[in-house]
């Protein structure tokens, strides 16, 4: 492939910034991974990723566009222990009181700790004889010329400037490009956010064989008012990673007999049922997420040449979804697409395509989060009768294949969100109560005559 600049520099070693440097790798001649942490070894957590402890989910449409990054990934991961299988058939979903009908659906999904994958896309990425990594430096700002970005300046004890074609900050949801953006003569992004108070406590375990009759996946999905959930994933050592969640203040505990009672209140007892028998192979770990953070590139008039953001540092979502890898893959996906057509107006093409493609899982987990009375959010007619209709339709999915596909293709970010609104599935999705209202008044009346 034909290279349009000699440098590119890549801020932060995040899955955003590792699929990033992946892209520009075919478009320039140098890469340059800057990461203020230092690498673990292969499988184990970076500190900058406290999130990294906690379960993960790569969706179909993440895995889809990693595999095109670095051909033969499932294959390689599956052989270091992750697990490959159906997101709905090899997984239990307990749904607004329920669970989804369980069928194979072919969208297939990857089982593995973060550490695991990241540590693979690192080994891979770093191995390409162009991309190289500057571990253990910090970025304090941006170099400019006549409205365009050069390079970056680094902090004290590191190598004081780099010079380079395009600079892209992929640091997180601690990015200070915003306060970059300013030194050097342009705007502030507009940001939003929404605050959920969410926190995680996690522990691993030894899995067995019995365990959820053999299934890899159980999911408990938090239901407003009720403000708890949970999951136990397998990971790559036949081990299941089990975190808990509450929203809104309402955190698991960290010490054993509180994990356990938590765990005991969540509507159905199957994750307490494991974790009381279960083998721990870790403490417990707590990781907390305020609330889902956007920044509005894309409604900048001005914008710098020579540089993008991507990933966590435009958005981050509430972490419940499993959606931040995906939209990362996704991100770094659209950019490659912007490159092949060239450098003129390319922030203003990419910002554009990154807010299209953040929008949809925006609007599920900001929509999702805005259930709660507690949670502060526009909530405009369209939300209010969303929130309602996907609970309705997490009841038509306890014994409707199609609208559990319908649902899944949309959380797996492989469809937009008005595809469950559908006159097909809409329909399904009245016929499903209707069914269950007529079954729960069936019993009632059976058991009136009972007692009578």
């Amino acid at each position: 492939m034909n290279k349009i600049g000699k440098q590119a520099i890549v801020i932060g070693a995040s899955m955003g910034g590792l699929l990033a440097a992946r892209v520009l790798a075919d478009h320039y001649g140098q890469v340059t991974v800057l990461e203020r942490d230092h690498f673990p070894a292969a499988g184990e957590n970076r500190k900058g990723v406290p999130q990294g402890r906690h379960a993960h989910g790569l969706l179909a449409q993440g895995l889809r566009i990693m595999e095109g990054f670095f051909p033969g990934l499932t294959q390689d991961l599956v052989q270091q222990g992750a697990r490959q299988g159906d997101i709905i058939g090899n997984s239990y979903w307990y749904q607004n009181g329920g669970f989804h009908a369980q069928f194979d659906s072919g969208l297939v999904g990857l089982l593995l700790s973060r550490p695991l994958l990241e540590g693979y896309i690192r080994q891979r990425l770093f191995a390409l004889p162009n991309v190289h990594a500057l571990p253990g430096v910090k970025v304090e700002g941006l170099l400019s010329e006549n409205g365009r970005v050069t390079g970056v300046r680094l902090d004290a004890d590191s190598l004081g400037e780099l010079q380079a074609d395009l600079v892209v900050d992929a640091s997180g949801r601690g990015s200070q490009a915003p306060k970059w953006l300013e030194a050097v003569g342009f705007e502030r992004p507009q940001e939003e956010m929404v605050k959920v108070d969410l926190a995680y406590a996690t522990r691993i375990y030894r899995r067995r064989s019995q365990d959820f009759g053999g299934k890899d996946a159980f999911i408990i999905g938090s239901n407003a008012p009720e403000p708890r959930g949970g999951v136990a994933l397998y990971i790559e050592g036949d081990r299941w990673i089990v975190s808990l969640a509450g929203f809104l203040g309402d955190h698991p505990p960290t010490d054993e007999r509180g994990f356990l009672e938590f765990a005991r209140s969540l509507p159905v007892s199957d994750l307490y049922d494991l974790i009381k028998e279960a083998q721990p192979l870790s403490d417990i770990l707590a990781y907390k997420f305020p609330g889902s953070q956007r920044r509005r590139y894309e409604r900048l008039n001005r914008f710098p040449e020579g540089l993008l953001v991507t990933g966590d540092a435009i958005c981050s979502f509430n972490p419940v979804f499993g959606q931040g890898m995906t939209v990362a893959a996704a991100e770094a996906e659209a950019l490659s697409e912007c490159l092949s057509v060239g450098l003129p107006n390319l922030a203003g093409r990419f910002f554009k395509r990154a807010s299209s493609l953040v929008d949809s899982p925006w609007g599920i987990a900001v929509g999702a989060d805005l259930r709660y009375p507690q949670v502060e959010g526009p909530r405009s007619p369209m939300v209010n009768f969303i929130n309602w209709y996907v609970a309705k339709l997490h009841v038509a999915a306890r014994r409707d294949p199609a609208v559990v596909l319908a649902f899944q293709k949309v959380a797996n970010l492989m469809a937009p969100p008005p595809s469950i609104l559908s006159p097909g599935i809409a329909l399904r999705v009245l016929w499903g109560n209707l069914f269950i209202r007529r079954v729960a008044q069936t019993r009632s009346s059976r058991q009136l005559q009972r007692a009578g």
